[in-house]
């Protein structure tokens, strides 16, 4: 009655990458928190994470769910974590949520960490020239 091999193929090619730098409009992907994802993960379109991923995972826009773990390399061009991960992190665009805990390396354009986020590792401004690294950093509900 279903052919599961045609439905996994499908799958494949949705979120395969093609080349797009951000996600498709209006489309969207969701790992519950009963996902457990083991392998490298790359989409064209959003992703929502709230589930456990072992490997790397790359796409245009990410949001990872507080109880989400993510143990791998992350590449996405906006990414709003507050989950953990255990690997680097490279976004264009980084927003580090107060329950958020990052081991490794973290690579932005511009970053913004609520007090309580924790990052254990080292922050790299991408961009040229030898401009400041804009951080902002939250501290009692006020931006510093």
């Amino acid at each position: 009655m279903f052919n599961g091999n045609r439905n996994r193929e499908e799958r494949t090619a949705s979120v395969g990458n093609t080349g797009q730098t951000g996600g498709r409009r209006g489309q969207f992907s969701v790992l519950g928190a009963d996902i457990v994802v083991v392998g490298n993960l790359t989409a064209t379109s959003d992703l929502h994470v709230d589930g456990r991923i072992e490997g790397d995972v790359r796409c245009g826009s990410l949001v990872q769910g507080a109880e989400s773990q993510i143990f791998g390399r992350v590449e996405a061009d906006e990414a709003r974590l507050a989950g953990a991960i255990e690997g680097s992190v490279r976004a264009r665009q980084l927003t580090v949520e107060r329950t958020a805990r990052i081991t490794g390396d973290v690579e932005y354009e511009t970053i913004m960490v609520e007090q309580g986020g924790h990052i254990d590792g080292r922050l790299k401004h991408l961009g040229g020239g030898a401009a400041a690294a804009p951080v902002l950093i939250e501290a009692s509900g006020e931006a510093a």
